[in-house]
């Protein structure tokens, strides 16, 4: 066997090794945020650390075979994954199990499968055969196919309904902008974020008009203060700018008036319609416009408090009190760096999320050493999910994000998401394995 088609030598090392310190850290700490002392073996099934033992095994089990397996196939059967997921995601809403109000499992045994976990390779992989056909994303049909194949398992997940894990679709407009999407779309984005949490802090609050007694709601001044923008934009295209500049600028304008407007009212709407009311209050409590310390305030009130008592070295394996004693809700889950924290101080953090960090840098590296645009556009996609999960599930765990159920990858507890990200990694190594081989 050549060295051009000899996975073993090809496998990029740094990547699996820290797969592996990652997939063992999280174990261990798993065991300890769950920890029964009339439980003590690591492998015993009826508690969560056992489970997760199984849920690994399966998952290095599955990497090796997926390694096995010539890259090329994953390309010609992208969009048939896809299609299966897409399936599953339908079916989950038909028979699924439901927890916690959300229909989102199917109950094999004593374990539970989510196919929303799924669809993160599989978009992966049908986004990444798409952009790979293209010269470049540069028209409209090619944008609008880009969101269907991103956005089609989205609102089916939306229906479980599991806001958190589809929100984990935003890291590919990260992906698409890589891949030649105009930056004012992120622009955009990040001014439509910026409205979103103005129109939702200003929701209960009135403001008096200058020169009046006239009180108007929060939204409503907001609106005022886009359209004096608006009109000050006007008066400066008008006295500023050159004429033949000036019609497609009063264009721009107008549409921004009008589309500001859309938005805010969209926003509310959502808020109120779409999302579940433990979904609003969360929200709500991280935006300083509720408090509740000792309800939905509460999980981020204490890890904030198990974070910060582990101070600089922490406290100790199997030594923190407030995870010992489960106060932090959701300690083997989604606050799970809580433990880390607790346990291991600043130093266990930090080299948590260093190692995080790293991995998501080596696998940039990888997508630019590519000759297969598919290869490169699917490396993107990976490094944007492990980015997004990091960030959200960090934020969540000190009080910057909402509470909406995004795991820490390989440390957070759940067979799901385990397998999904190890199918993420497994499919990336096997395809940068081939890369001396690779012709597009």
């Amino acid at each position: 066997m050549s060295a051009r088609e000899n996975v073993a030598t090809n496998l990029d090392k740094p990547i699996l090794v820290m797969y592996l310190a990652l997939m063992f850290m999280g174990w261990a700490n798993i065991y300890s945020a769950a920890f029964d002392a009339d439980h003590p073996s690591i492998f015993d099934q009826s508690r969560e650390y056992g489970r997760q033992a199984v849920w690994m095994g399966i998952s290095l089990m599955l990497g090796m075979g997926i390694l096995l397996i010539r890259g090329q196939l994953f390309r010609d059967s992208a969009y048939g994954v896809y299609a299966v997921v897409l399936v599953l995601l339908i079916a989950v809403l038909l028979f699924g199990k439901e927890v916690k109000g959300a229909k989102a499992w199917f109950a094999i045994g004593g374990f539970g499968i989510q196919p929303a976990e799924f669809a993160k390779f599989a978009t992966s992989l049908a986004l990444s055969r798409y952009l790979s056909g293209l010269k470049a994303l540069a028209d409209m049909r090619s944008r609008v196919m880009s969101g269907i194949i991103i956005l089609l398992p989205v609102a089916f997940i939306m229906l479980q309904p599991d806001t958190g894990t589809a929100l984990v679709s935003g890291a590919f407009i990260l992906v698409l902008y890589r891949e030649g999407l105009s930056g004012n779309v992120l622009l955009l984005a990040i001014l439509a974020a910026i409205l979103s949490v103005l129109s939702l802090i200003l929701q209960e609050s009135s403001f008096g008009l200058p020169f009046t007694e006239t009180r108007v709601s929060g939204q409503y001044f907001l609106m005022l203060l886009i359209v004096v923008f608006c009109v000050l934009g006007w008066l400066v295209v008008r006295n500023f700018v050159a004429k033949r500049l000036r019609k497609p600028l009063y264009g721009y304008i107008v549409v921004g008036l009008l589309s500001s407007a859309a938005f805010i009212g969209s926003v509310d709407y959502a808020f109120e319609k779409v999302l579940a009311q433990h979904q609003r209050d969360r929200i709500l409590v991280m935006l300083g416009q509720m408090e509740d310390p000792q309800g939905l305030g509460y999980n981020v009130k204490q890890s904030q408090t198990a974070i910060g008592s582990g101070g600089f070295s922490g406290k100790g394996y199997l030594q923190g009190t407030l995870t010992k004693f489960k106060y932090v809700p959701m300690q083997s889950t989604d606050f799970i760096i809580c433990t880390v924290g607790e346990e291991w101080g600043f130093l266990g953090t930090a080299f948590v999320v260093l190692l995080l960090t790293a991995l998501i840098l080596r696998i940039i590296q990888i997508s630019d050493r590519q000759r297969s645009r598919f290869t490169r556009i699917y490396a993107y996609c990976v490094a944007s999910i492990f980015f997004l999960h990091l960030t959200i599930n960090v934020g969540m765990a000190i009080g910057l994000a909402p509470v909406i159920g995004i795991p820490l990858p390989f440390f957070s507890y759940g067979g799901s998401s385990m397998i999904s990200f190890t199918i993420l990694l497994s499919i990336l190594l096997r395809l940068d394995a081939e890369r001396l081989s690779q012709l597009r």
